[in-house]
């Protein structure tokens, strides 16, 4: 289980990647993976349906009332702010291992599920998360950027 502390908040806010408002296909590679309410409704409004969506039906921390996400299949987890538990991570190494669209549903807050969305990500995924009041992150995974989380992660193991 991993636990942030307050003083490592601000490395968090660091992009993993490219900072972006809008997004569109032609744009995205491999595996789309997105965390966050926001961000998977703008893929969707895109065209764009994510092989992974992670969500906890709230936006900056205000409950979502739009419409529910759909998926061929949703995993349903615990996981409260500011952590990572088994639980998260189990969830989404288990939807990579699947090979249909699945939705998280977050039962707390997915608000740290970038990290293993990007540390268990193959090659060639795109993980977008959302960077409240900046836009989109846009993560093009591969060996650097998964170094860089495992790092953190490292940092933060409790």
């Amino acid at each position: 289980m991993y636990v942030l502390p307050d003083e490592k908040k601000e490395e968090l806010r660091k992009p993993l990647g490219k900072v972006v408002k809008e997004i569109s296909k032609g744009e995205i590679k491999g595996k789309v993976v997105s965390v966050g309410d926001m961000v998977t409704m703008v893929l969707q409004k895109n065209g764009i349906t994510p092989d992974i969506a992670v969500i906890d039906y709230k936006i900056e921390r205000k409950e979502y009332k739009g419409e529910r996400f759909h998926a061929e299949e949703i995993i349903k987890v615990r996981n409260p702010a500011g952590m990572i538990t088994r639980e998260l991570w189990n969830a989404i190494a288990t939807a990579y291992a699947k090979d249909k669209p699945i939705l998280i549903e977050v039962e707390g807050e997915e608000d740290l599920a970038a990290l293993p969305a990007i540390y268990l990500a193959p090659d060639s995924t795109t993980v977008i998360y959302g960077l409240p009041s900046k836009g989109m992150v846009v993560v093009e995974v591969g060996e650097e950027e998964r170094k860089k989380v495992e790092n953190f992660l490292k940092e933060i193991e409790g």
